[in-house]
Formats: C-alpha cells, sequence, structure tokens
C-alpha cells in the first residue's frame, strides 16, 4: 500500500479507480474477459443490455486506466479485440468473487428487501 494515498480522502485520485471498479459494465465487462480476447461485438452480444455507446466508453475508460489493451486485427473488416492487461489479471479473483457474489446470494438481498419494504409500507 502506498501511503501517499488514502481512498478516504476525497481528493486522493483513488476515488476515480474506484468509481470505475464500482461501474456494473466494467466489472461485468473485466469478468468477461477474464478467459481471453474477446471482439467488441461479442461483448455487446454477451453481456445483454449494454448499449454500443456504454460499451465504447466503457471499454476506452478501462484503456486509459490501463485495464484492458486494444488489438486492432488487420483483417476485411477490420476487428478489434480486447483484452485484459497483467495488470487487469490482478483484479481477476476480485471481479469475479464480486461479480458472481450477487448471483449466490440474490435470493437472501430480495428476501431482505421485501422483509424492508413489509416493515416500512405503514410509514
Amino acid at each position: 500500500m502506498n501511503p501517499s494515498y488514502d481512498v478516504f480522502d476525497d481528493r486522493c485520485p483513488t476515488r476515480m479507480v474506484l468509481d470505475r471498479l464500482a461501474d456494473k459494465w466494467a466489472l461485468l465487462v473485466l469478468d468477461r474477459l477474464h478467459d481471453g480476447p474477446v471482439r467488441f461485438n461479442h461483448l455487446r452480444h454477451d453481456i445483454r443490455g449494454l448499449s454500443q455507446k456504454v460499451l465504447s466508453q466503457t471499454l476506452k475508460r478501462l484503456v486509459r486506466d490501463g485495464l484492458i489493451e486494444r488489438t486492432v486485427r488487420p483483417t476485411v473488416p477490420v476487428s478489434v479485440d480486447y483484452a485484459l492487461t497483467p495488470l487487469g489479471h490482478t483484479l481477476t479473483e476480485t471481479v469475479a468473487a464480486f461479480a458472481h457474489w450477487a448471483e449466490r446470494n440474490m435470493d437472501a438481498v430480495l428476501a431482505a428487501q421485501a422483509a424492508y419494504d413489509a416493515n416500512n409500507a405503514s410509514s
């Protein structure tokens, strides 16, 4: 840990990284790239509900942050692959644990929401 950074300080640049990683689309893209390079349209197809515009923005941010790399293939038509960088690979376990935690615990979250809503319906 670098002592010059403090995530609890509102002026710390680590907040930008946390903001990026807390984005659901970024998490899903990073998790999808875990198994190797993927083309843009395959990402769009695999991550349902993700628009072309938002995918493009998400990919650009992740490339800028050094978490993924963009490789243009000189084919006809041109194809573009996205893959995790070595820095991006350091997140794979964390991203997978976070993303798939939601799958494993969704029933408990829904039950908690229903209980909360039932207790607060009369308020």
